[in-house]
């Protein structure tokens, strides 16, 4: 089951991305026929690129400085450095260095380019209020980010995402002062312009989407990952429940950082957000809770 579990959201998030990769070409391809000018896709590639690689490399201290986090050592806390080493040797992975954020709200997040640089961070409400097996669960889900190099692919979908949203800001602009082909028949022109502007408005908002649903399979893969990784799937789904039962909001937590956390740690209308229709869900960076303990309870080695 656990396998099986990895291999479907390993898959899902596969045909995201090719998704994504048509539509950047399919807009491509408009943007530049109404053009004349096949130089556009690069450009915006560029662009795009360009912007991220700064977050690509400086987010981790970023997302660092506006959570507050401090960084601990061995001596600092024995147990929760003896369990990360721990199961990052079980995963094969480097021992990630540990911070910790002075909050009574329970959350974590890992971060980082890759198992080399990486970092997990946790609140002080975390650590005090689970158990040792469900801070085993825990930790277990933030190292499995790591392994799955899911910041990585996050940066390269938030670069996919940027570069359909210029294409789109610029194939708009440009449709409305002029630019597009002469040399065809006006009624070809009419509908291509049409189908530019269409794609322009929607695109992005697809886009996102995509962005928002791979979010939330990574979140499911972790989970699994997690499961296979400490053999014990009920201690994760324990800390879940006790996370998403604590309504004490993360003070140093923003929209900026929630997708990275465990948990949503944005805690208004959280009763709301439990309930929330299919449609509502496709806007959220993480899946509901309830489906997250029901796919652990269920999983089996």
């Amino acid at each position: 089951m656990v396998y099986s579990e990895i291999a479907s959201n390993k898959r899902k998030t596969f045909f995201l991305m090719a998704f994504i990769l048509s539509l950047i070409i399919l807009i491509g391809w408009v943007f530049s026929w109404q053009l004349d000018n096949p130089g556009i896709l690069p450009i915006a590639v560029i662009i795009s690129v360009g912007m991220s690689l700064f977050s690509y490399y400086f987010s981790d201290k970023i997302v660092l400085g506006i959570s507050g986090a401090k960084e601990i050592k061995r001596t600092d806390d024995p147990e929760l450095y003896r369990t990360v080493e721990n199961l990052s040797i079980a995963a094969g992975l480097p021992t990630p260095r540990i911070y910790l954020i002075e909050d009574t709200a329970p959350n974590a997040f890992a971060t980082g380019r890759d198992p080399k640089h990486a970092v997990v961070a946790i609140t002080t409400g975390l650590r005090q209020k689970l158990t040792k097996q469900e801070l085993e669960g825990v930790m277990a889900h933030e190292l499995a980010h790591i392994g799955n190099y899911d910041i990585r692919l996050a940066t390269i979908v938030v670069v996919l995402v940027g570069i359909v949203t210029l294409l789109a800001d610029w194939m708009i602009r440009i449709s409305f002062y002029g630019g597009r082909r002469d040399n065809e028949n006006n009624g070809g022109n009419a509908i291509i312009a049409v189908i530019a502007i269409v794609l322009a408005i929607l695109s992005p908002i697809a886009a996102t989407l995509i962005q928002l649903a791979i979010s939330r399979k990574r979140e499911y893969l972790a989970d699994a990952s997690a499961a296979l990784l400490t053999r014990y799937p009920q201690g994760l789904a324990s800390a879940l429940q006790k996370i998403a039962a604590d309504h004490e909001p993360l003070e140093v937590a923003n929209k900026a950082t929630a997708h990275l956390y465990i948990v949503n740690p944005l805690k208004e209308h959280q009763a709301k957000r439990d309930k929330i229709s299919w449609f509502a869900g496709l806007f959220q960076t993480h899946p509901p809770i309830q489906d997250r303990i029901q796919k652990l309870s269920q999983m089996n080695f």
